[in-house]
């Protein structure tokens, strides 16, 4: 064995002395360390030695292999070589791969264009919590708890006194609670239902809602601001009206609706939007003073205006990561 190993090392010395371009070099790598070479077959044969002999020989067999691949390296560069699995052919005529880029959701691009509008408009951004109290999902904003306004909204309850809210007011109450007026802001946020889920429904949406709260506030102002989103938005040839409605939280109040034209069908009318003037309830509730200050608040559903706009006709598809559909909008 210790022949074997002295006889390959002469061997290898001579054959380096003819290597001349980085094809020979790679032949020579071969010969002696590829799979069935000099030095590799060197180790096979090494399993089966004795102890004492393993002892004596792996020293100089390890020596060996180290000598000729750090030899084969250093030529390496020299002919301007590359590792051993680069050495691949590539046709360079070949079109180049895109690379395919992420896009956001569809949800997220009418949410940021959304926010967009109503940030031009000079209202500011506030988030708030999931996970909300009764009191300022419920109470606060005028459901008392006997309210029968209550049973519009079916409510996810963890306890007596929390929930998942129903709607991104709570945002207003905490901000009026924290903030002075004058207060112009609008609240994005997911909501939760406990609703059928359906083409038109889902338990899981997201709101936008806004508030104004200031001396000299007037509901033809809230009509001026609403009137400029719808048109920002929908387009300036938007069909619009408003429509008496009620919510405890607001009074007067009243919805909005758009006029929709699917193809090949007739159109009609379709709400985007609930509004109204603050209650002096809830600004008392909250510590304004009713007496000096007035508010409007609007909300709308995110789903809703994305199904508007983008003319799509089940709401489901936003939650099914279908790529198929997701990549429509990129």
């Amino acid at each position: 064995m210790e022949e074997k190993i002295l006889s390959a090392d002469s061997e290898f010395i001579s054959d380096l002395n003819n290597i001349t371009d980085s094809k020979s070099l790679e032949e020579l790598r071969i010969k002696y360390l590829g799979r069935k070479g000099i030095i590799t077959q060197l180790f096979d044969d090494f399993r089966n030695l004795s102890g004492d002999e393993k002892r004596l020989l792996g020293k100089k067999l390890n020596e060996l292999k180290q000598r000729t691949q750090n030899a084969i390296d250093g030529l390496k560069s020299k002919f301007g070589g590359k590792s051993d699995h680069s050495d691949k052919f590539f046709d360079l005529s070949l079109p180049g791969r895109e690379k395919i880029i992420g896009s956001q959701h569809i949800l997220t691009q009418t949410l940021g264009e959304i926010k967009s509008i109503f940030k031009s408009l000079g209202f500011s951004i506030h988030e708030g919590p999931e996970l909300e109290s009764d009191y300022n999902n419920f109470e606060a904003l005028n459901f008392p708890a006997d309210h029968p306004a209550r049973d519009m909204q079916d409510t996810f309850f963890i306890n007596k006194n929390f929930l998942l809210r129903t709607h991104t007011s709570p945002v207003q109450v905490r901000l009026m609670k924290s903030q002075k007026p004058p207060v112009r802001a609008i609240m994005p946020g997911k909501v939760f239902r406990n609703e059928a889920i359906s083409a038109k429904s889902y338990c899981l949406f997201h709101q936008v809602e806004g508030l104004y709260v200031d001396t000299d506030v007037t509901f033809a102002e809230l009509k001026g601001t609403l009137i400029a989103f719808a048109k920002q938005f929908f387009g300036q040839d938007v069909k619009y009206r408003f429509r008496p409605s009620f919510f405890p939280f607001t009074e007067p109040s009243a919805e909005v609706d758009i006029w929709w034209q699917p193809k090949d069908k007739p159109g009609r009318w379709l709400e985007i939007l609930g509004c109204g003037m603050v209650d002096p309830n809830v600004l008392e509730n909250v510590g304004i003073d009713s007496e000096k200050y007035l508010g409007y608040a609007f909300g709308m559903g995110v789903e809703r205006i994305a199904l508007l706009k983008y003319k799509i006709g089940d709401i489901r598809v936003f939650f099914d990561n279908d790529k198929r559909f997701l990549t429509q909008f990129s």
